[in-house]
This record gives C-alpha cells, sequence and structure tokens, in this order.
C-alpha cells in the first residue's frame, strides 16, 4: 500500500492497561493517551434516554437495555467508498480489486449530499428511535476523523467527519447514535485476519500477492486488535453519548473457535462499558455470550432472553447501495409487514438503506419510510405477523 506510512504504529506495549481497573482484571492494549479520555464526564443522562432518568442513575445499562427493548425501529446505513461503485458494500472482495486501486476511490469521496439533519428528520418521520451507520466497513474506511489512519472521510475530498455530524444531529433529535464497526474483518490493515490462517473468506482472493498484507511469521493479530481497540476508544471519547456499538464480521473469530481468545473481545467490551457504561454491545447472533443484545439478519424466527434486533434491507438484498437493484426496493406494505415479524418475536427491526454515491437517500426510500411512520401513526406499531415481505435470498454478511 504501503499501509504503515499511513498508519499510526501501535505496539502492545503501548496499549497495556487494565480494563476493568481492578486487580487481576485482564489487560487490554490500547493507546496511553486515550487514559485522560476516560476521565472526561458524560452528560448526566443522554437526551436518547430521557424518561428512564429513575433507572439511569442506578443502573445506565439497564435503562438503556429498557429503552433499547421499547425502541421497536431503527435506521441502518451503509455508506463508504462502496457506494460510489453501487455494486454493493462487498464490491471489493467479489471483483478482487487489489487494494491500492481500491484506495483511489477516497479521491473521488465527496459526499456532497450526505445531510444529516434531513436523515435523523427522516428516522423521526418513520417513527424510529435509533439510527445507525458504518462508521468503517470491511474495506476500512472510516467515516469519521480517526488518528489511527489517513484512510478516512476528513482526508478525502469531503474534508467531513460524518459521525461528528449525525452525532450532532442525534443528541439534537433524542435519537441513539449506533456504531456499526467492521470487527472480525479488515481488507486493508495489514495485520487483520488472513485467508491462511482464519479462511477463505477473511480477505479478497488476490491471485497476486498483496504486498501490504503481513504474511506468514510477520503477521500478527495482536496488532490489529490493538488497532480495533484504538478506534473503538476513539469514537466512545469524542461524540458524546453513543447508544450501542454493533459489531460486525462474526464469521471470522468464530472460523477459528479454538482462537477466540485472541480477540480479547472480553476486555474490549469491559473498556466500552468503561468509558460510556450506558453503550449496548451487540456482534451479531452473539460471540462469547456477554452481549447486551442479539443482532442476526432477516429470517431469524426465535425469541431470546437477551434483547433481540432483526437487521435487514429496503433493497431487495444490497446493503451497500446496489444500482442493479434500483426500482425494487420493499414497499411500506413489505416494511409493515418485518416490523410485525419483529413484534412476534419481541424484537426490533433495524432497517438498512444504501445511501447513494453523493451521500443521499434513495427517493424512493424516502418515500416508504415517510409512509410507514404515517402508518404507524394512525395504526399504532404492527403485533403481529402474516405472510412473508419477500421470496428473496438473504447474505450472510452486512
Amino acid at each position: 500500500m504501503p499501509f504503515n506510512d499511513t498508519m499510526k504504529t501501535c505496539t502492545r506495549r503501548n496499549f497495556l492497561i487494565t480494563a476493568a481497573g481492578a486487580a487481576g482484571a485482564a489487560a487490554l492494549h490500547r493507546p496511553a493517551q486515550l487514559f485522560a479520555a476516560d476521565a472526561k464526564p458524560q452528560a448526566p443522562i443522554p437526551s436518547y434516554l430521557k424518561g428512564y432518568q429513575n433507572l439511569y442513575r442506578t443502573d445506565p445499562r439497564a435503562a438503556a437495555r429498557q429503552w433499547f427493548r421499547e425502541a421497536k425501529f431503527g435506521l441502518f446505513m451503509h455508506y463508504g467508498l462502496y457506494s460510489l461503485l453501487g455494486s454493493g458494500e462487498w464490491v471489493q472482495h467479489q471483483q478482487k480489486i487489489p487494494v491500492n486501486d481500491y484506495a483511489k476511490l477516497k479521491d473521488r469521496f465527496r459526499a456532497e449530499k450526505f445531510d444529516a439533519d434531513f436523515i435523523t428528520d427522516l428516522a423521526l418521520a418513520a417513527e424510529m428511535k435509533y439510527v445507525n451507520i458504518t462508521t468503517r466497513h470491511h474495506d476500512s474506511f472510516c467515516l469519521w476523523d480517526t488518528k489511527e489512519t489517513d484512510f478516512k472521510s476528513t482526508n478525502s475530498p469531503a474534508r467531513r467527519d460524518l459521525v461528528a455530524e449525525l452525532a450532532e444531529q442525534c443528541r439534537k433529535k433524542r435519537l441513539g447514535l449506533c456504531l456499526y464497526y467492521s470487527h472480525g474483518r479488515d481488507w486493508r490493515h495489514p495485520h487483520a485476519p488472513n485467508n491462511d490462517e482464519w479462511g477463505g473468506n477473511a480477505r479478497p482472493g488476490y491471485e497476486n500477492v498483496e504486498t501490504g498484507y503481513a504474511m506468514g511469521a510477520t503477521h500478527d493479530l495482536a496488532k490489529y486488535v490493538d488497532f480495533v481497540a484504538a478506534q473503538v476508544a476513539e469514537l466512545l471519547t469524542n461524540y458524546g453519548p453513543i447508544a450501542a456499538i454493533w459489531l460486525d464480521g462474526i464469521g471470522v473469530p468464530l472460523s477459528r473457535r479454538n482462537r477466540v481468545a485472541a480477540w480479547h473481545c472480553q476486555e474490549l467490551y469491559d473498556l466500552i462499558h468503561r468509558l460510556q457504561p450506558q453503550v449496548l454491545i451487540s456482534y451479531k447472533q452473539g460471540l462469547l455470550g456477554t452481549e447486551d443484545f442479539m443482532a442476526p439478519e432477516r429470517h431469524w424466527r426465535s425469541k431470546t432472553e437477551k434483547p433481540l434486533e432483526i437487521c435487514d434491507t429496503l433493497q431487495p438484498k444490497g446493503w451497500g447501495y446496489k444500482k442493479a437493484e434500483d426500482g425494487n426496493h420493499k414497499s411500506p406494505d413489505d416494511v409493515i409487514q418485518m416490523l410485525g415479524k419483529a413484534a412476534a418475536i419481541s424484537a426490533n427491526l433495524l432497517l438498512n438503506t444504501g445511501p447513494l454515491a453523493d451521500g443521499s437517500i434513495q427517493p424512493e426510500d424516502v418515500s416508504t419510510l415517510k409512509q410507514v411512520g404515517k402508518r404507524i401513526r394512525e395504526q399504532g406499531f404492527p403485533t403481529g405477523t402474516s405472510g412473508a415481505p419477500s421470496e428473496r435470498e438473504p447474505r450472510k454478511q452486512p
């Protein structure tokens, strides 16, 4: 690439702390400068938790869980460099686009019509209670002003921190802000899981060796784990109250169950709760079992003891924008049925839209969400289900 020209060097000795702050607690690795960030006071109660004050004072996370169980409906957005190509968020992997070639998309990223005010107003119009955005998908491009890499929106022609803009609007409008973060997959970082050790789906199956990837004995997953911890800490210290950290890429760590400990996930969870005790954590259907809620995809049918969220798309299949699916998005009737199916298993519905290349929301999705909100205000949320909204097959990963 070379990646190290743009990545801040992270070593384990610079990260060593105790996540729980107690003697004998497990070690988590992250930058020493983040100690100061731990001391930043949060607002007495996040705006999205107004109405849960009494419980929040005694148990912030219990208050957040109660809010989440009652939220019912959230907006998901997959937006990034892949949006420029209009072929979905897995385009780099599917088309085996070399890392350096894919990185050139950064110089075309302008997000000129990404409007956090409009997005949050749309969520409210749809009777949604929270918004979730892909801060960093598997391609490793970041939508915030991270200090850990230059592969980010503030270092593109956009010159914008989209997470900051969305956070501001969510705070003003009492919407929970949830942050998607690709944990198990990264197609750029040299020490991210590779295909040799973690299976053929961890990275694109390039015919030629990517010289920026660390290989063999030089590959050190711990350096990637440190990078992840540092970035998650940034998101929790620089953007105000966060409702949830939504981790993705579970298929990679699960591919080697005997090596799950190498990811230090519980230490990461402990750090998240230390920085913001109300934050809820999900990792799809659950990696360790200590997550705060489950977030499986599409056709999940079982109730769970933990809070549950089903994620699905307004496009037929795609999460990131797919031009080939224009004109064939879910209808208001489809969405009402999806809400009914979620309600039948006491789950929230996290409904995804893939913004266009310029960051604007698909007009057909805008129309659908407004119509859904109108029906909810007139008739209330569905409480049951009948029939399937679609016969389309789901993808394995968003």
